[in-house]
């Protein structure tokens, strides 16, 4: 080891962080037990602060800029160490620089269902995952209360320390909301707003602010998904008529499609009398429209019609006799 190398190991002149990736939020400048020269060269960059503990105990902090590191501008380690006399010695204090950008797209999610009262369903079990945004606010209770002297801290770790503490937090305030689950995707919003106060209030105590909390996605049990399915099929059909052609059309398809078996007969008996009833009230719709004038000759004539047809469709094999007896005596009695 030559003599240059020696002094280059054992006085630090330049102290900087040149961040290598996105996930870092602290480091430990690597000073291998060298000692800081006096008035070595600080640089903190945009988002970054440094910190300086002497012996562990918590000291000078920087915010960006390019500093000289004298009794000057060192003001809580100069009172440690009483160096206010002109002391220009090399000193020995462990350097740390904290990452305060914004980190998003942190992952929430409830491990399991959390069960919550609503308004609709009583009591129903909700599943939810989504993301948050977090900075550091406060670098001494941030470094003292959480980070601890690790040479390295990434984002990922305070992710998984955070994971417990997320889940109950959106519970709390689904149930103060009142919000049914029918309605909660399009109230994520106002849902994300109540979560951030109540989580904020268990950061506070490690230094970090929440940026942002975000709802992505909510899923309920499969037994309430089908109700709710079916609940907005049947919103969604404004001519129950046109639904019934429809089903009944669907349903032949299905049976004609696997004529054979013993389902097919009892879909084409159901549905033919289901069709045979459709025609009577369509029959009995149109004769209480038509004007009082209309003669018993046009009345005779739509009956026949109609009996005509439910014979084609018994002759189908689609009604059976006995269905087309009741049918018949039925318009019979009308003449």
């Amino acid at each position: 080891m030559g003599l240059l190398d020696f002094f280059l190991e054992e006085f630090i002149e330049v102290i900087d962080w040149v961040e290598k990736d996105k996930d870092t939020v602290l480091w430990k400048f690597p000073d291998k037990d060298a000692n800081i020269k006096y008035g070595a060269s600080l640089t903190v960059r945009e988002s970054q602060l440094a910190l300086f503990l002497d012996e562990g105990q918590f000291a000078d902090v920087y915010d960006p800029g390019r500093y000289e590191l004298n009794t000057q501008n060192m003001p809580v380690l100069t009172s440690l160490r009483n160096w206010d006399k002109g002391f220009k010695s090399p000193f020995k204090c462990d350097v740390y620089f904290l990452s305060t950008k914004t980190f998003t797209d942190l992952k929430w999610g409830t491990a399991n269902p959390i069960i919550l009262r609503d308004p609709e369903f009583k009591q129903v079990r909700v599943k939810a995952h989504g993301v948050y945004f977090i900075k550091i606010k406060d670098a001494e209770k941030f470094f003292t209360e959480f980070a601890g002297t690790k040479s390295i801290l990434k984002i990922q770790e305070i992710e998984q320390s955070l994971r417990d503490i997320v889940a109950p937090k959106f519970a709390e305030a689904v149930a103060e909301s009142g919000v049914s689950v029918l309605d909660m995707v399009a109230n994520y919003t106002e849902i994300g707003a109540k979560v951030a106060p109540f989580l904020q209030k268990d950061l506070d105590p490690f230094g970090i602010e929440l940026v942002k909390f975000q709802i992505s996605s909510t899923s309920l049990p499969k037994e309430v998904e089908a109700f709710y399915d079916k609940m907005t099929n049947m919103n969604m059909v404004d001519d129950m008529d046109k639904f019934t052609k429809f089903t009944t059309a669907s349903a032949m398809e299905k049976a004609a499609e696997n004529p054979g078996g013993g389902a097919s007969e009892g879909i084409g008996m159901g549905m033919g009398f289901g069709m045979a009833n459709q025609m009577m009230n369509q029959q009995m719709n149109q004769n209480t429209k038509q004007d009082q004038n209309t003669t018993k000759a046009q009345t005779k004539e739509e009956i026949m019609d109609t009996l005509k047809q439910l014979g084609e469709l018994k002759e189908s094999g689609v009604l059976t006799q006995e269905e087309f007896d009741a049918k018949k005596k039925e318009l019979l009695s009308r003449l």
